[in-house]
């Protein structure tokens, strides 16, 4: 076992939601000792209300959650936070009711997160979701940024977007999708799963969480509608990629997240459900100290019935930290601490 016991809390109770419900929080590290979290809110997935929102810890206390972006009365998805090597701070979320063709907006923090700039299209004029659409991007060792993208237009493909710029201009790679017949009729409709119906449609790998094991070395686990978790590996820098393979690691066609440490170990944070559109529980954490070649169980998260997903993972030095759904009605944080080799 690599860590210590962990420490949960809420980032906020279930009464602030006043009947809504939350989704797909993503975590960051914002500074000054201060840890940043987003997530989307609104009635029902999908729906024209939704929204961004974020609260930032200090001191060991969650900020009373605040709106961080309604732009357009469409459904709001997925946000992103990425603080940049000069301690600006990105805000990215998708827009739009259709998520076959939601778009990406993003928006710029000079201040580390506490307050955000005025929000503009991530790629003018593009329809199907460049950057990130859920995972945490990554600083490559080159300098570049890398974010884990994938369309739902038919055939679910992943891809791995690339700015050489701090996030000024992007550069898509080549498609890594599976040899799996597009199904057009939904292929959930027993599921008690909260999410819009458009998810249920389609076949295929989508939402990348990436790590670069070495300087060009760069591989993505990816969420997938076969039962299981797929990978592709990267040699130059995450701007072409193999074929996606099987690990053999469940998955229910739900998110996942991995992070590196500092000496390797990589951490990944999953529903172990080899189910496509299967239920959202337990959620656990595994290590691995091979590059992901293998994994051992270092956790359990929940194990009740609801719906726990949607993780993002984090390292700060020895800590570890999780964020995820939990069962809709609040945000769940975990604080854990690598024991001492």
């Amino acid at each position: 076992m690599y860590l210590s016991e962990g420490k949960k809390e809420l980032i906020f109770e279930p009464e602030f939601l006043q009947g809504n419900i939350c989704h797909a929080s993503n975590v960051c590290l914002m500074g000054e000792g201060r840890i940043g979290a987003v997530w989307f809110a609104g009635k029902k997935e999908g729906q024209a209300d939704v929204s961004i929102w974020k609260s930032i810890r200090r001191d060991g206390r969650w900020s009373k959650p605040v709106m961080a972006a309604h732009d357009v009365e469409e459904a709001h998805w997925n946000p992103v936070l990425y603080r940049r090597q000069d301690n600006k701070v990105l805000l990215l979320y998708k827009v739009g009711n259709e998520i076959s063709r939601w778009y990406t907006k993003v928006r710029i923090s000079e201040d580390g997160g506490e307050s955000f700039g005025e929000a503009r299209e991530l790629v003018p004029g593009d329809r199907g979701g460049r950057g990130p659409v859920r995972c945490k991007m990554i600083t490559l060792s080159d300098g570049s940024i890398l974010a884990g993208m994938s369309t739902e237009n038919g055939i679910w493909t992943a891809y791995a977007d690339r700015s050489p710029d701090g996030g000024e201009s992007w550069e898509r790679s080549n498609p890594i999708g599976l040899s799996v017949a597009y199904e057009g009729e939904n292929t959930a409709a027993s599921s008690r799963i909260q999410v819009s119906e458009q998810s249920f449609y389609g076949r295929g790998v989508i939402q990348p969480t990436l790590w670069e094991s070495a300087p060009g070395e760069v591989h993505m686990l990816l969420r997938s509608s076969e039962g299981q978790i797929y990978r592709a590996d990267s040699a130059d820098y995450g701007k072409s990629w193999g074929s996606a393979y099987p690990t053999g690691l469940p998955n229910n066609n739900s998110g996942i997240d991995v992070v590196r440490c500092e000496d390797g170990l990589l951490f990944l944070c999953m529903n172990p459900v080899g189910e496509n559109w299967g239920k959202r529980t337990p959620i656990v954490l595994l290590a691995s100290a091979d590059n992901g070649e293998t994994w051992q169980e270092e956790a359990v998260l929940e194990n009740t019935p609801g719906e726990y997903s949607y993780p993002s993972i984090i390292a700060d030095g020895r800590k570890i930290y999780v964020t995820y759904t939990f069962d809709r009605k609040s945000i769940a944080f975990w604080e854990f601490m690598r024991k001492e080799v």
